[in-house]
């Protein structure tokens, strides 16, 4: 615990377990409500809980809130502090609660209150301003010297598109100044880096309300694209994997065998053919069954691994689409492993390695969560411990720290999610090895023969790495800002001639760059030489190779970087070499004209 964990007092009893910033921000928001109540007479309060990284409250009230009502609300919200008004806790039978709000015409916390069960409910009282809580809160509002508000928007009460339209506001709070400083430079870093922004500026994609939630890849996108489906397939190539392809159109029939028709049937597209129902397939794994079905296995077919960049479609709300991370349409790196359950520790220990090289090539750091059995679930309890110690054991063999959470695994198998840190120390969860012992076995009947002679139900391991190609690429681009190492980048060098009169020798070194399957530009425009360097730099391109009248006579480039470091004349044949060499060996730093 910090120094200013352990000076952060709590006032009044609580019903859970409090986390020092979380109250800190939790009390923060009741501070945000006194000041909006006491600038916007009439304003009706929902709700105001602690987040991630901040707080939130929401108000019924007709007008959006405006940058400059925030810069009102904030300073009132510092003489709010300033005061110093202690946290009070006090207790009302429920049926008194309800009269007390009810006067007062909240609303929404009549709504809260006729929707519990206890008996007596608490408050939370500062200064002139009483509000609906459990707490637990700090001491005083004296306490909260680090936050700030961010921005606001709409919100439905409850989540539900039925009900009133809300006016949200965001807000942050931290320990410290110095904490709440380096948050603040992470969210102006967030945005320059946000993948829908740095999309349109470098042509990688962009989204048209034709298909919302689906993106239209512009050529440089594609490139990326191609380069991880690339690298993706030399890997599994080594690994033993075999790649298939399935329909994207499916007759219902499938999913009601595999059960998503039951409890997914909201979440998929369909259409009817023939008076038959299908759908886009939301998930590969069912079609996958049908290659393993094709003829009898043997115990020493087993693994069979199954790879398949499966375009697969969801039907997401749209209010909950967001670029290429959240989206309708999506290509899966997926692959589905059938094994026999003795080689089931063998394989993941296998994907836990083929994980730890994939996002090194990256400069991910991939951390581990291992979820157990649910308290519902399918199969027998030696099935769960022998899958569940499988995956304990492989990680331990990979030398690979992890956290455990206990109940979350399917109720047909644990799991393992793994997440990556980007360079602004967000985490995503990307990555999961799932071990199916039951559904996807029992519900298509597979089997293979055992060394016994008797057909016996394999394993399947349902896994994905990148987890869809849209959303890695929308991670990687915010990891690197669109600066991709050079193996990646659409455009790998550019070339500037100096003037008109050296376009023949500029030529030449682009005819060779191409040549050597280097994907590069040639930009000869009428335009100054600094103006078309500092395009370059823009549209992130690794490296500039600058030709002039030296540079033609000598058969050399100057070489600069995207990070303006200007490595002066090299000959072009070592810029050539060392080029090819970054580039085939997917190295994440520049690398070219160092030696």
């Amino acid at each position: 615990m910090s120094e200013e964990e352990r000076h952060l007092t709590l006032a009044g009893e609580f019903d859970c377990d409090p986390s020092p910033l979380a109250t800190l921000r939790h009390s923060t928001s009741h501070v945000m409500a006194q000041a909006v109540t006491r600038l916007f007479p009439g304003v009706r309060l929902a709700i105001g809980p602690s987040i991630e990284d901040g707080f939130y409250y929401d108000f019924d009230r007709p007008e959006p809130f405006t940058p400059e009502d925030l810069a009102r609300i904030e300073a009132v919200m510092r003489e709010i502090v300033r005061a110093d008004h202690p946290f009070e806790r006090q207790e009302l039978g429920r049926a008194e609660a309800i009269a007390f709000f009810r006067e007062r015409g909240e609303r929404y916390k009549v709504e809260i209150l006729e929707g519990l069960d206890a008996p007596r409910v608490s408050f939370y009282r500062q200064g002139d301003f009483v509000d609906l809580c459990r707490g637990p809160h700090v001491r005083s509002t004296g306490e909260l010297r680090a936050f700030k508000l961010l921005s606001s928007s709409g919100a439905y009460w409850r989540g539900n598109e039925k009900n009133p339209m809300l006016q949200r506001i965001y807000g942050t709070a931290w320990l410290t100044q110095a904490e709440l400083d380096k948050h603040l430079w992470r969210l102006e870093e967030a945005k320059k880096r946000d993948h829908r922004k740095l999309g349109r500026e470098l042509d990688l994609f962009d989204f048209y309300d034709v298909s919302p939630g689906a993106p239209f890849w512009l050529p440089n996108g594609m490139i990326l694209v191609r380069e991880l489906e690339k690298f993706a397939r030399e890997h599994l190539d080594a690994r033993g994997y075999d790649e298939i392809s399935t329909p994207l159109l499916v007759n219902k029939r499938l999913w009601e065998q595999s059960g998503h028709w039951e409890h997914y049937q909201g979440n998929m597209f369909t259409v009817e053919v023939e008076d038959e129902i299908y759908s886009l397939k939301p998930m590969n794994c069912p079609e996958s069954t049908f290659v393993y079905r094709r003829a009898l296995r043997s115990y020493r077919d087993l693994p069979m691994r199954l790879s398949e960049m499966g375009r697969c479609h969801r039907n997401e709300r749209s209010g909950t689409l967001t670029g290429l991370v959240r989206v309708r349409q999506f290509t899966q790196d997926d692959a589905h492993i059938y094994c026999r359950p003795d080689q089931l520790q063998d394989e993941i220990t296998q994907l836990l390695d083929l994980v730890s090289v994939w996002y090194k090539t990256f400069e991910l750091q991939p951390s581990y969560m291992l979820a157990t059995r649910p308290e519902k679930r399918l199969g027998t309890e030696a099935q769960w411990d022998a899958a569940e110690a499988a995956l304990h054991d492989a990680l331990k063999a990979n030398g690979l720290a992890y956290e455990l959470n206990p109940g979350d695994g399917t109720f047909y198998g644990p799991k393992i999610d793994i997440y990556v840190q980007d360079v602004l120390g967000r985490a995503w969860q990307i990555a999961t090895i799932q071990v199916d012992l039951t559904m996807v076995p029992e519900r298509f009947q597979l089997e293979y023969i055992d060394s016994d002679g008797q057909p016996k139900r394999p394993v399947v391991i349902h896994r994905a790495i990148f987890g869809s190609y849209e959303r890695f690429i929308g991670i990687l681009t915010e990891h690197y800002a669109g600066a991709f190492p050079t193996w990646l980048a659409p455009v790998q060098a550019r070339v500037l001639p100096v003037s008109e009169k050296h376009t023949a020798w500029a030529r030449s070194v682009h005819e060779r760059l191409r040549a050597a399957r280097v994907r590069a530009e040639l930009d000869d425009r009428n335009e100054k030489l600094g103006y078309r360097i500092r395009d370059a730099q823009l549209r992130k391109v690794p490296y500039m190779l600058v030709v002039g009248e030296r540079e033609a006579q000598h058969g050399t480039v100057s070489l600069r970087h995207r990070t303006g470091d200007d490595l002066g004349a090299l000959p072009l044949d070592r810029v050539l070499a060392d080029l090819t060499r970054e580039i085939g060996s997917r190295a994440s730093s520049l690398t070219v004209g160092r030696s």
